[in-house]
């Protein structure tokens, strides 16, 4: 099981970016579909954009032309790039890694976020109006 620890969050005015990363303790991104969840206070944690291992992507529609999910090999890193970011992007962000097949983007996103075999600890995404 590999360890996954976010970090990035913090607090920008809408209109704003941020740039969360989540660093593996191993090259899990090989093999596995990589993600980032978010929820909300009194909401339930939804997928916000996943890559597989053949960097194939997809996105909720919310975030669709605002945010980019990448990875660096080399350095076993995900990113999240939020641009253009909205009050209701505030959330608590998670990163998770899933190595069940099918390794496809399109198959893993719509996997509830408890059931990916690793998951980090979150960070802090708010936005101001």
């Amino acid at each position: 099981q590999v360890t996954l620890v976010e970090s990035g969050g913090g607090s920008v005015q809408a209109g704003g970016s941020l740039r969360l990363s989540c660093v593996a303790s191993d090259d899990a991104h090989t093999s596995a579909c990589m993600g980032w969840f978010r929820q909300a206070p009194g909401q339930e944690r939804e997928a916000v954009a996943v890559i597989d291992s053949n960097g194939r992507t997809i996105y909720a529609d919310s975030v669709q032309g605002r945010f980019t999910v990448s990875q660096d090999n080399a350095k076993n890193t995900l990113y999240l790039q939020m641009d253009s970011l909205k009050p209701e992007d505030t959330a608590t962000y998670y990163c998770a890694a899933d190595r069940r097949l099918p390794v496809v983007a399109a198959f893993c996103v719509k996997r509830n976020f408890a059931g990916w075999g690793s998951r980090g600890q979150g960070t802090q995404v708010t936005v101001s109006s």
